[in-house]
């Protein structure tokens, strides 16, 4: 089979890879579609982020839909011809944080796709994975292979809906309109936001975003007035989604976050340096939400009923055998949002 490897920066390669078996609890899937992912393009464009680098060849990739073509001899959940979305999270199951059922916390994960650890965990970028079966989920009758890919952002988003508590009602704002930042927002509404807005510095993203139903979308290079007004008598959001990674976004939505209110700080960005005197006037509670766990079957159950579209996201598809034109694609904001590769 093959698969689409990284071994450095710029330096991504079609390479055959032996076909996988699957164990006596494990599922072998053949891969139809797989999204790009914002840490795929770092390691693509960077050779990693912050202190994480590839220091070996490791297979791009986490995001994947596709059909069961073989099972272990005591599977039981799948069957062969199943249309399913593969978790790429495979936590211990036994460390004090899966015990308190916390797992995307886990002490031992084993994330697809990431050089956090070494050896690396290979990505799932190839024509067939093998994976423990409890990390396959079946795609509703209605949804299609390219919409059941998108269950790992989403479930992202929808974690993050979760630590922000109870959104009936509020005011959310959403910086960065990036797949997640944009999923974030539909997340928000689905969970009962009465308002939300969407921020960035490109035109291109928040064009994206406004086709999602949202109240409103700002380019804030353009128009940073416009926090003037939602820092005013100490602020008007009742929360904020922090999906770009960016110090002064962190410092705009603290601000413009009333208080008592919650920012939820999603973006991986690297270290950074916050006004503390203002979450401790205001009384604010800043959150971290990292990956997800069963918020991965409910993205399906969800986009499955029609309760959340992500078609609009999908940007471009181009066959995985151009991998180096869609990455290239997925880098620029200007034209793409989620840019999806066909197995």
């Amino acid at each position: 089979m093959r698969a689409i490897v990284a071994h450095a920066a710029k330096d991504l390669r079609i390479e055959e890879k032996p076909l996988p078996e699957p164990g006596p609890h494990d599922v072998r899937v053949r891969v139809a579609f797989g999204g790009i992912c914002g840490s795929d393009l770092h390691y693509y464009n960077h050779g990693g982020f912050g202190a994480v680098r590839l220091r070996e060849p490791m297979i791009l990739g986490h995001e994947i839909a596709g059909v069961v073509e073989a099972v272990g001899a005591e599977a039981q959940r799948v069957k062969v011809g199943d249309r399913v979305a593969v978790s790429p999270s495979a936590p211990c199951g036994h460390c004090r944080y899966c015990l308190e059922g916390r797992p995307n916390l886990c002490l031992d994960m084993r994330f697809y796709g990431s050089a956090m650890r070494f050896p690396h965990v290979q990505g799932v970028f190839s024509e067939a994975v093998v994976c423990r079966e409890s990390q396959v989920h079946v795609a509703g009758e209605g949804l299609s292979l390219a919409e059941a890919a998108m269950a790992e952002p989403l479930a992202v988003a929808l974690h993050a809906a979760r630590r922000a508590g109870p959104l009936i009602g509020k005011r959310a704002l959403v910086s960065g309109s990036g797949p997640i930042g944009a999923l974030c927002a539909m997340a928000a509404r689905r969970a009962g936001a009465a308002e939300v807005v969407v921020v960035d510095i490109a035109d291109g993203a928040l064009a994206f975003a406004s086709r999602l139903g949202v109240d409103r979308t700002v380019n804030v290079a353009r128009e940073p007035e416009a926090f003037d007004a939602w820092k005013a008598d100490k602020g008007y959001f009742d929360v904020a989604f922090e999906a770009s990674g960016a110090q002064a976004a962190l410092r705009n939505a603290i601000e413009a976050v009333r208080p008592g209110g919650a920012v939820l700080q999603l973006g991986l960005g690297g270290d950074m340096t916050i006004p503390i005197n203002l979450v401790t006037f205001k009384e604010l509670e800043l959150r971290g939400a990292f990956r997800f766990h069963e918020e991965f079957g409910l993205a399906l159950e969800y986009m499955g009923k029609g309760l959340i579209d992500v078609k609009p996201l999908i940007s471009a598809t181009l066959p995985f055998a151009q991998a180096p034109a869609a990455f290239e694609l997925a880098t620029d904001r200007s034209r793409s949002m989620k840019v999806q590769l066909a197995f």
